[in-house]
C-alpha cells in the first residue's frame, strides 16, 4: 500500500501519495503547474525551471516542483503538514523571469508557425509571461536537423527542454537524438544526420512544447480552429489505438492520438499518424463492370443488378466469399447473413490463413491478458513475432516493463530483430519451442504472445497445439493470470472470427476459394476488401469487389462496388484483446461510394431476400443477438474466461522451417497505406537507414 502524507497547497490541506512530485501534488489539489521539460510518461530532466513553486520553511528561492518528492518535504513546527504555494510574489516574478530567459533567442514567429494555435510556449507565455523583453542583444540561430521524411525541423524555436532526446531513448528505443554543447551553443542534434530508425517519430511532435519539430506532411495545410474534430479509432493494427481524425470538408488533414492508459496510453504508430494522404489517393468513388476486358464506370442499378444476376444463377457451392482486414463488424454481419440466405458455406476472414476460431473458445484467438498487463508479466515469451512491426505501440509498452523491472526475462523463438529491449533469442522455429519454454520456470505471471508468424503457416494447427500444450505445463494460465495471447495484425480479424466468418460444413476456407478459382470449381467470389493476397489466383472467377481502393482485388475484378474507408462510415471494431470499440464517421465518402452495410442491404434487395435490418441501428442488435459482446463497448478483457490450452489446434506433423515474419514492410501493409506517398517516402528513407547502419 502506498504510504500517504497529509500537505497543505495554497493553504488547503490534501493527503497525497508521499512518492508523488510536487507538480503531482499541486495538481491533485487542483492547481495548474505551468511546464515545458516535464511530461508524465518520461523521466524527469529539471531544466526548464517552470514549474516552480514556493515551499514554506524551505530555501529562500523558489523550487522547481518537478524534480522534488512529497516524502523529501520537511514538516512545519510542532509537526504541522508542510506547506506549498503556487501564487505568491515570489513564484509569479520567477516564472515571468524564466519565460523571459526561454524568450531570449525565440525567433516569436508565432503568425506562420505551424504550431501557432496549439503550442504550450504561446499558451504559457501569454499566462505567466511579462508584457515586454528587456533583451537587447543579437539573438542566436541554429541550423535545421534531418530528421526524415516526417518531422520538420526549426531548431531555432528549440527551449532544449529534451523531452524529444528522452522519448526516442525511453520510449521508443533509439539513440538517434541527443543534445550537444553547452550553454548558448546547446542544441538538439541527430548527430549523424540520419532520418530517426522508428516506427513512433510521429511522437516526437507531440511531445515537442514548441514548434521546433512539427509534422512535415501537414506543415502549412491548415489551422486547429479550421478543423472538425472527430474521436475515433485506428485500424492500421489489431491494437485499435484510440485516434481523433482531424477533416476540412471532405479531406482528412491528420490523425492525433487520444488518450487510451489500457490500450496505447498517448502513443500511436507512424503508420496510424500518417497515412491520412492514402485516404484521398487511387480511390474507387464510382461503380465499376469489366466490359470486353477492361472495367467501365457504370451506374449502382447495372453493378448490383448483374452481381446479384451472377449470385443467384450461380450454385451455392460454387461461390466464395472472402473478407480483408480492415472491415467493421457491420459489413461482416450483412455479408455473412447475404450469404447464408444464399447457402453459401465458403465463407473465411481469415486472409492470412491462421487456423484460429475453430475451437469455440473466444479466448483461442484473444490476447487474453490485455495490453496494459504487459507491465505487471514477469516473463515474456516471443512466438514467430515481431511486435515493433506488427503493433509499435505494444512494443514500446514491453520496452516500458523491461525498463521498470530487473527481473524481467523476455524470450524469442523466431527471426532475430531490433526490438529495442534486450531478450533471448531462443530459436527460430517449432523445433526450439519445448526448450524456450524452460524460461518461464518459476514465474509468477508468465506471458507467451503468439503471432501470426508462427500460425499462419502450412503447420500453424499443429504449432498452436504444441504451443498450447507446452503453455499448459508452464501453467501460463492460472487463478487470476491469464497469460495465453495472440497477437493479430489485422484490425477486422478478431471481430470476423466472433461472427464466426469461418467455413460451414463443406466449405472452403480462404486457400481452398483461391484453389477453387483456379481449378475452375468456384465460378464467383465475393471480395470484400480482401487485398493481401495474390488476385491473379482468382482469374478463373467472375469476382465481385467491394472495397476502397483500387488495389490488388481492384484490378482482379469484374464489378467493382466502392465502400467506404474506416474514417468514412460509423463501425464496430473488436482489437486483438477483444476490446469493442466504435470508429466514428469524420466525413462522407467520395463521389459515389456508400457505406459497406448498405450496399449489401442494397444487393439483398436485389436478390429477392432483403436482409432483415433497414439502419444500422437494427443492424447493430441483430449483430449483438450473434455475439452478446458487441453491446459492451469499450470494456477489456477479463482475463479469468477458462481457457483449456491442451485443447487448442490438431496434432500433426510440424515443419522445421523458421518461423519467418508476416510484415515485409511496417509501411505497406494494406490499401490505404500503400496509397500513401508518405508511408512510400518512410520505407525508401528506413531502408537507406538500414544500409547507413550496415556500413
Amino acid at each position: 500500500m502506498t504510504d500517504t502524507r497529509l500537505i497543505k497547497v495554497n493553504g488547503d490541506e490534501i493527503e497525497v501519495p508521499s512518492d508523488l512530485t510536487l507538480l503531482q501534488a499541486c495538481e491533485m489539489a487542483g492547481e495548474e503547474i505551468p511546464r515545458f521539460c516535464y511530461h508524465e510518461r518520461l523521466s524527469v530532466a529539471g531544466n526548464c525551471r517552470m514549474c516552480l513553486i514556493e515551499v514554506k520553511g524551505g530555501p529562500p528561492k523558489p523550487v522547481a516542483s518537478c524534480a522534488q518528492n512529497v516524502r523529501d518535504l520537511r514538516p512545519g513546527p510542532d509537526g504541522a503538514p508542510p506547506e506549498l504555494f503556487t501564487n505568491t510574489p515570489m513564484v509569479k516574478k520567477a516564472r515571468e523571469g524564466v519565460m523571459e530567459f526561454l524568450l531570449i533567442n525565440h525567433p516569436l514567429d508565432c503568425p506562420i508557425c505551424d504550431q501557432g494555435g496549439e503550442c504550450d510556449l504561446q499558451d504559457q507565455a501569454m499566462a505567466y509571461g511579462r508584457d515586454g523583453s528587456r533583451y537587447q542583444e543579437n539573438k542566436r540561430a541554429v541550423e535545421e536537423k534531418h530528421m526524415g521524411p516526417l518531422i520538420k525541423t526549426i531548431m531555432t524555436r528549440c527551449i532544449q527542454c529534451t523531452r524529444c532526446v528522452r522519448f526516442a531513448t525511453e520510449v521508443a528505443g533509439v539513440d538517434d537524438l541527443g543534445l550537444v554543447n553547452r550553454g548558448e551553443n546547446a542544441e538538439i542534434t541527430t548527430y549523424l544526420e540520419k532520418a530517426v530508425a522508428s516506427e513512433l517519430t510521429g511522437n516526437l511532435i507531440d511531445v515537442c512544447p514548441v514548434g521546433a519539430l512539427t509534422s512535415r506532411p501537414y506543415a502549412f495545410n491548415a489551422r486547429p480552429w479550421e478543423l472538425t474534430k472527430t474521436q475515433t479509432i485506428d485500424v492500421m493494427d489489431a491494437m485499435g489505438a484510440s485516434i481523433r481524425v482531424d477533416a476540412r470538408g471532405r479531406d482528412v488533414m491528420r490523425i492525433l492520438p487520444r488518450l487510451n492508459e489500457d490500450v496505447n496510453e498517448e502513443w500511436i504508430s507512424d503508420k496510424t499518424r500518417f497515412i491520412w494522404d492514402g485516404l484521398k489517393r487511387q480511390r474507387l468513388d464510382r461503380p465499376f463492370i469489366r466490359v470486353d476486358g477492361k472495367l467501365k464506370p457504370a451506374r449502382w442499378e447495372e453493378a448490383l443488378s448483374l452481381a446479384a444476376e451472377k449470385l443467384k444463377t450461380t450454385p451455392a457451392e460454387r461461390v466464395g466469399a472472402l473478407i480483408g482486414d480492415l472491415a467493421n463488424a457491420e459489413a461482416m454481419k450483412a455479408l455473412k447473413d447475404l450469404m447464408a440466405g444464399l447457402g453459401v458455406a465458403s465463407i473465411d476472414c481469415r486472409q492470412d490463413g491462421a487456423p484460429l476460431g475453430e475451437q469455440g473458445e473466444r479466448g483461442a484467438y484473444l490476447f487474453n491478458s490485455g495490453f496494459a498487463a504487459v507491465e505487471d508479466a514477469d516473463a515474456i515469451l516471443l512466438i514467430g513475432t515481431n511486435p515493433r512491426h506488427e503493433a509499435p505501440v505494444l512494443n514500446a509498452r514491453v520496452r516500458k516493463a523491461w525498463l521498470a523491472s530487473m527481473t524481467l526475462k523476455i524470450g524469442l523463438v523466431g527471426e532475430a530483430a531490433d526490438l529495442t529491449y534486450d531478450y533471448a533469442h531462443l530459436g527460430a522455429g517449432p523445433g526450439d519451442l519445448p526448450k524456450a519454454f524452460e524460461m518461464l520456470d518459476g514465474a509468477e505471471r508468465p506471458m507467451v504472445i503468439v503471432g501470426m508468424g508462427a500460425l499462419a503457416r502450412p503447420d500453424g494447427r499443429a504449432v498452436l497445439r504444441a504451443v498450447g500444450l507446452l503453455a499448459a505445463s508452464k501453467h501460463v494460465v492460472r487463478e487470476g493470470w491469464n497469460g495465453f495471447n495472440i497477437l493479430h495484425d489485422a484490425a477486422a480479424r478478431v471481430a470476423g472470427l466472433d461472427l464466426g466468418l469461418t467455413p460451414g460444413e463443406g466449405g472452403r476456407d480462404f486457400a481452398g476459394i483461391l484453389n477453387g478459382a483456379q481449378d475452375r470449381e468456384i465460378d464467383v467470389v465475393f471480395n470484400l476488401g480482401a487485398d493481401e493476397f495474390d488476385a491473379t489466383r482468382l482469374g478463373g472467377a467472375f469476382v465481385i469487389y467491394q472495397g476502397h481502393h483500387g488495389d490488388a482485388g481492384a484490378k482482379a475484378a469484374d464489378i467493382i462496388l466502392p465502400g467506404a474507408a474506416y474514417t468514412e462510415q460509423n463501425g464496430i471494431f473488436a482489437n486483438a484483446e477483444g476490446r469493442v470499440q466504435m470508429a466514428q464517421r469524420a466525413h462522407f465518402p467520395f463521389g459515389e461510394a456508400r457505406e459497406d452495410w448498405a450496399i449489401l442491404r442494397a444487393l439483398s434487395d436485389r436478390l429477392g431476400a432483403p436482409l432483415p435490418y433497414d439502419d444500422l441501428f437494427a443492424l447493430r442488435q441483430a449483430l449483438i443477438e450473434d455475439a452478446p459482446h458487441f453491446a459492451r463497448i469499450g470494456e477489456g478483457p477479463s482475463g479469468d474466461a477458462p481457457l483449456e490450452l491442451a485443447t487448442l489446434g490438431r496434432e500433426g506433423p510440424l515443419d522445421a522451417a523458421p518461423f519467418t515474419p508476416r510484415i515485409a514492410n511496417f509501411y505497406a501493409t494494406n490499401p490505404i497505406a500503400r496509397a500513401s506517398e508518405t508511408m512510400a517516402e518512410c520505407a525508401r528513407a528506413m531502408s537507406g537507414a538500414d544500409k547507413m547502419a550496415a556500413e
